[in-house]
């Protein structure tokens, strides 16, 4: 019982040390520069604490260290490009937003689901790299509720008893009926529209990509203002563009 109780006091140590660790790293990650006396601050880590995790972070080259300020060290984009990369169709992605950011001079992002958020994977547009790993709720994005239709009702359920459907804009979402209306709109029509439900002022158009076997591998979507995203744009010649270019990631994918 002696061991039983050592071994779980043990695991509550290490838990408490990750989670400083990544407080400390949460941090950096908004800051451009930080001292330690900062992260102390905002933290509310003891100074010592936070000296013991920076000098192990140093020493991993996860944080870099310049005149007494702390940055997140280009080690974590190696991480980042591993998990970009983790499935090959994300890599024909990266092409595909490219090619449609340049062919319609609009931003344009490819988005996957993960722990029930919706995450950019690629980014094209101004400070696309600033976005690459945030997260959003996917009821409030075209790209997030092309991510939803592909769910059957038993999921989109347990999705809202579990997250809820927070209005992030006042156009979002909120009512559950609505949005399985919403859904099946989407499945029926191939594609969804996002009309300022995630920021006043801005529309989007999403489409569902799939591989060669008919998996789901994530969504290709627009975005822009509303002065230039008319319907004329977004129902027919938006939706077309990417639908074609979810059609070159599909066929890439086949052919090398």
């Amino acid at each position: 019982m002696d061991t039983d109780r050592d071994e779980i006091e043990a695991d509550s140590v290490g838990v408490s040390t990750t989670r400083k660790t990544f407080a400390l790293l949460e941090t950096l990650k908004d800051e451009e520069g930080v001292t330690i006396a900062e992260l102390t601050d905002r933290t509310d880590l003891t100074k010592s604490t936070v000296y013991r995790h920076l000098q192990t972070l140093t020493d991993l080259g996860y944080v870099i260290e310049r005149d007494g300020r702390y940055y997140v060290g280009f080690r974590f984009v190696e991480l980042g490009e591993q998990a970009r990369s983790r499935k090959v169709g994300y890599t024909a992605a990266k092409r595909a937003v490219f090619e449609l950011g340049q062919e319609t001079d609009e931003r344009a992002v490819f988005i996957v689901e993960e722990d029930n958020e919706a995450v950019y994977v690629h980014r094209y547009g101004s400070l696309s790299n600033t976005m690459i790993g945030h997260r959003r709720p996917l009821h409030s994005m075209a790209s997030g509720k092309i991510i939803l239709a592909e769910w059957d009702d038993d999921a989109v359920s347990d999705y809202v008893d579990s997250v809820g459907l927070e209005a992030v804009s006042p156009n979002t979402i909120t009512d559950s009926d609505a949005l399985f209306d919403e859904l099946e709109t989407i499945r029926d029509r191939g594609y969804a529209v996002n009309d300022q439900e995630h920021m006043d002022g801005l529309r989007g158009v999403a489409v569902p990509v799939y591989t060669p076997d008919d998996e789901f591998l994530g969504a290709l979507a627009a975005f822009g203002p509303t002065s230039r995203f008319t319907d004329e744009y977004v129902h027919d010649d938006l939706r077309t563009q990417l639908r074609d270019k979810a059609g070159e990631i599909r066929v890439t994918l086949a052919y090398g």
